[in-house]
C-alpha cells in the first residue's frame, strides 16, 4: 500500500525535545531567559515613496488607506510617530529597567534616524537582522531576496558599526530565506521559527543551524489582529501569565521567552505601560534573567554545539 504521507511533511521535525527534555541550563542556573526585543522599521515600510505598488496600512484598522498612484500621509504621519516618540519611551522604559534588548530593525531605518543606532551602540544593545527594507520576501525571487539581506548587512555595518548575528524576515520568511542565510554566512542563527520555547537546530542544506525561537505569543502586533489584544492590560496579563508558568515549570525545565514590542504600537503611551510594568514583575522574580539574542545563540553554541542535543 502506498503510503498516504507525503516525504516532504515526513521531512518535518514534529518531535523536537519530545516528552521528556533533556536537562538544560541557562548562566548563573536561571530558570526563564527572558530577550526583550525593539522591533524597528519605520521609514522603510511600503510606499509609493518607494516606487511600490501599494502603501502599507495603519495595521490597526480594517480600511487599507489610500493606495497608488497617491502617497498616504495620514498612515505615514503613525510610522512617524514610532521614530519620533515611540522608540523613545520604549528606550526609556528598558533604560530604566536596565535590561539588555535586542533591536530587531529593517537597516533603512536605522539609517533614517542616526540617534537609534547611537542609543544601541551607548548601551551595547545587539542587532537582529530584519531585512533591508520592512518588505515581504516570499514576494521576491531568490536571487532579490538576496540582494536585499546583502544591501542590509552593508548598511548596518555603515551605519551601526556592526553586521546583525541573526535574522527575521517580515512576518515569515520565503522558502529561500534559510539556505541564503547559510549561503551569505556570517550569521550565529536565525529568528524565522516558533518551534520551541528552547533554542534548536534545524537541518539548512545538510549543516546544522541553530534557530533562536521568535514569538508571535508574547508579540504586541497582536494589537492589530482580530482576534487579538483590545487593551494594554490584556497584552500585560498574556506577558505575566507566560512568565508566572515558565518559572512554575522551570524547577524541572529551563525555558526562554521572547518579548516583541514595535516602536509604533507599544510606543504609545498606554501600551507602553504595560511593558513597563511586566518588565517590574520580571524584575523582581527569583530565577528570571535577562539576555540579549546573540548571547542565548554563543551560549547554546557553545554549551550544546550539534549533535549534543536532540
Amino acid at each position: 500500500m502506498t503510503d498516504a504521507i507525503p516525504e516532504p511533511v515526513r521531512a518535518r521535525d514534529l518531535v523536537g525535545y519530545g516528552r521528556t527534555p533533556p536537562a538544560f541550563a541557562w548562566p548563573d542556573g536561571a530558570q526563564v531567559v527572558i530577550n526583550p526585543v525593539l522591533v524597528y522599521e519605520e521609514g522603510s515600510e511600503y510606499s509609493v515613496m518607494w516606487g511600490d505598488d501599494r502603501n502599507d496600512g495603519w495595521g490597526e484598522y480594517a480600511d487599507p488607506g489610500v493606495q497608488p498612484p497617491q502617497r498616504d500621509p495620514g498612515t505615514e504621519s503613525h510610522y512617524e510617530y514610532g521614530s519620533r516618540a515611540g522608540v523613545w519611551r520604549l528606550a526609556r522604559i528598558f533604560d530604566e529597567a536596565g535590561v539588555p534588548v535586542t533591536v530587531s530593525a529593517a537597516a533603512v531605518a536605522l539609517e533614517l534616524n542616526p540617534g537609534v543606532p547611537e542609543w544601541m551602540r551607548e548601551h551595547d544593545h545587539d542587532l537582529l537582522g530584519h531585512g533591508w527594507r520592512w518588505i515581504e520576501a516570499w514576494r521576491m525571487s531568490r536571487d532579490e531576496e538576496k540582494e536585499q539581506i546583502e544591501r542590509a548587512i552593508e548598511t548596518y555595518q555603515r551605519v551601526l558599526g556592526s553586521r546583525p548575528d541573526g535574522w527575521n524576515s517580515r512576518s515569515w520568511p520565503s522558502e529561500n530565506t534559510r539556505s541564503l542565510l547559510r549561503e551569505i554566512g556570517g550569521f550565529l542563527y536565525h529568528s524565522e521559527g516558533s518551534a520551541d520555547d528552547l533554542p534548536y537546530y534545524e537541518t539548512v542544506d545538510n549543516q546544522r543551524m541553530l534557530v533562536v525561537p521568535y514569538s508571535k505569543t508574547y508579540n504586541d502586533s497582536r494589537f492589530v489582529m482580530s482576534p487579538g489584544f483590545d487593551s494594554p492590560r490584556d497584552f500585560l496579563d498574556t506577558m505575566v501569565m507566560g512568565l508566572d508558568e515558565l518559572l512554575r515549570e522551570g524547577e524541572q525545565r529551563r525555558t526562554m521567552m521572547t518579548i516583541a514590542v514595535h516602536a509604533r504600537w507599544s510606543g504609545q503611551a498606554a501600551r507602553a505601560a504595560a511593558l513597563r510594568l511586566f518588565l517590574e514583575h520580571a524584575l523582581a522574580q527569583p530565577g528570571v534573567s535577562f539576555m540579549r539574542r546573540k548571547d542565548i545563540a554563543r551560549w547554546w553554541l557553545d554549551t550544546y554545539p550539534p549533535g549534543a542535543t536532540p
